[in-house]
């Protein structure tokens, strides 16, 4: 058998992954960098490994199964994995992908780890993210924070439905939306009733998405008598019943099927409240913005794999007298995919760094500023990111497997995988309209928000003149607020492609700056990828793209 493809395996995936290492290299405190690389490295090579690969396969092979009642006819409400889920969801606890506050440089390791291990199965990064994300929430009720922080950012994983006091580690998960609301959480019709004064409560009502329902403890939002509150919802109570936790169906998602999602019903369920009555909005926001970020990562990690798993194709497969990766045309496609794969890991770990710095509450490293004008330019740049780089996931992801061929489209590629996978992330935490309401918001009521981006973006003025071109034509659009709701996606855009670019020119090598301020920003690029002018040096840029030297 001659000019087949042999498998992307037996690789490191963090260390194969320049722009990954240098970004790490560039945000990451000299005094950790060492252990940092070293956990990386560890993670990358089990994340490149036949082992791991198989499990990711098998975890979306054989989905959850939904157990509603014991064979007694006992309501459990338990949902049963595959074997291989326990294993993926596992490592990723293990590795300290659900700890990050109070670590430190504690983000940029998890969101670096996070990149890495969501190119095994994306699926285990639900549960990951929102146990991760779950601390900040708690945090605005200390007494619940000590109890359950602990758990939350353990590195020990123990399924299994049992009394979280007797666990050395927890897993949350989260309601929020409704069958009438969606989106509109203030629409929400749970409600709440108050037991004592000293923050118990019974919840009545549904939730029509609620993530990770196997979970230890969830953050879900009611109707109070003060308003619209957040609580949280113990799977199983301190005496070791289960809590009132009605699974009624999970649902059969497009992509995403390793993980389970689930319509749940409340009935009398027993619950803590998180924050005051009535600002659960704001309470539990401090959750939606983490796992925002973490859709950033999601969509920028499966853009990697795409292109990785596309590259490594390339390389091997001869086509027309010669490999396919030394082919003009194949390697403008590629060279377009893999910028997108850069800009989208260059920006995902910069909002990384900026989390640090504002746990920090210090000077910032690798370019950042301050904890204010981080948090300030944090709150305008993630939505504009969660928008932008969640939105190009798809294309990508597309425009790879067809790389492949034939082959990319047969399930044993795993690139359909991928595929089915990408929308997920511009779905999940607010779609894209969503998002950029947000950054509606955000300019009109938080100048300090628009100020800290601009100063981040004009850290490269003067380097490209594309750049420079498109930051005048960015002030020139945000100077006029006529039809703004409208033309609002349009702005998002022209934000976080402004704020890519101006992150590669000052970071990446030439050759890829280069050709993104070409394409991106200059306009001198096409409707589809490979579409790049020929002019470029694409053949460094595909080279840097690749998975293994």
């Amino acid at each position: 058998m001659t000019n087949q493809v042999p498998p992307l395996v037996g690789y490191d995936v963090f260390s194969a992954d320049r722009a990954l290492v240098e970004g790490v290299e560039r945000h990451a405190a000299p005094a950790l960098l060492d252990g940092i690389r070293t956990e990386l490295t560890a993670l990358g090579r089990t994340a490149g490994s036949a082992e791991a690969q198989e499990w990711g396969a098998r975890a979306n092979e054989y989905p959850p199964k939904l157990r509603t009642h014991d064979r007694y006819g006992n309501r459990i409400d338990e949902v049963d994995f595959h074997p291989a889920w326990h294993q993926v969801l596992g490592r990723a606890v293990e590795a300290g992908l659900t700890d990050a506050w109070g670590r430190p440089g504690g983000h940029l390791r998890r969101a670096a780890g996070f990149f890495v291990w969501t190119q095994v199965e994306a699926g285990n990064g639900c549960p990951v993210s929102m146990t991760h994300a779950a601390v900040p929430a708690l945090r605005a009720e200390p007494a619940l924070a000590a109890e359950w922080e602990p758990r939350l950012t353990s590195h020990r994983y123990e399924p299994g439905l049992r009394p979280a006091a007797e666990k050395a580690g927890a897993l949350f998960g989260m309601g929020m939306t409704e069958k009438q609301g969606g989106s509109d959480v203030r629409a929400n019709t749970t409600g709440a009733r108050p037991l004592d004064a000293e923050g118990e409560y019974l919840l009545t009502g549904h939730k029509w998405f609620c993530s990770a329902p196997m979970c230890d403890g969830f953050l879900v939002l009611a109707q109070a008598p003060g308003g619209l509150t957040c609580f949280l919802v113990p799977r199983v109570l301190a005496d070791g019943t289960r809590n009132v936790f009605l699974i009624q169906r999970l649902k059969d998602k497009l992509g995403n099927r390793s993980n389970a999602s689930a319509e749940v019903e409340f009935d009398g369920t027993w619950a803590r409240r998180v924050g005051e009555e009535g600002r659960g909005v704001r309470t539990i926001i401090e959750m939606v913005a983490a796992t925002r970020l973490d859709c950033v990562l999601g969509s920028a990690a499966l853009m990697r794999q795409s292109v990785a798993q596309a590259v490594h194709h390339a390389t091997y497969r001869s086509a027309f007298g010669g490999e396919l990766i030394g082919k003009p045309l194949m390697r403008n496609v590629l060279a377009d995919l893999a910028l997108e794969s850069e800009a989208a890991t260059t920006l995902a770990l910069r909002l990384a760094a900026a989390y640090d710095t504002v746990q920090d509450g210090a000077a910032g490293a690798g370019g950042a500023g301050g904890a204010d004008e981080e948090r300030a330019f944090l709150r305008l740049a993630v939505p504009a990111a969660k928008y932008w780089v969640t939105k190009r996931c798809t294309p990508v992801a597309g425009e790879a497997l067809e790389c492949l061929g034939g082959n990319g489209y047969v399930e044993e590629s795993g690139m359909p995988r991928l595929l089915r996978e990408s929308p997920l992330n511009s779905i999940w935490e607010g779609s894209g309209n969503v998002q950029a309401l947000d950054v509606l918001r955000a300019l009109q009521r938080e100048p300090d928000a628009l100020n800290a981006f601009l100063q981040e973006v004009g850290k490269a003025r003067g380097a490209d003149h594309r750049l420079d071109g498109a930051i005048k034509d960015l002030l020139t659009e945000l100077a006029d607020l006529t039809g703004i709701e409208a033309r609002a996606r349009r702005l998002v855009e022209r934000l976080a492609l402004v704020l890519q670019g101006s992150l590669l020119v000052r970071w990446a090598p030439s050759e890829v700056a280069d050709a993104f301020c070409a394409s991106r920003l200059g306009g001198d690029w096409g409707t589809a990828f490979g579409t790049l002018p020929h002019t470029l040096d694409l053949a460094s840029v595909v080279d840097r793209a690749r998975p293994v030297g």
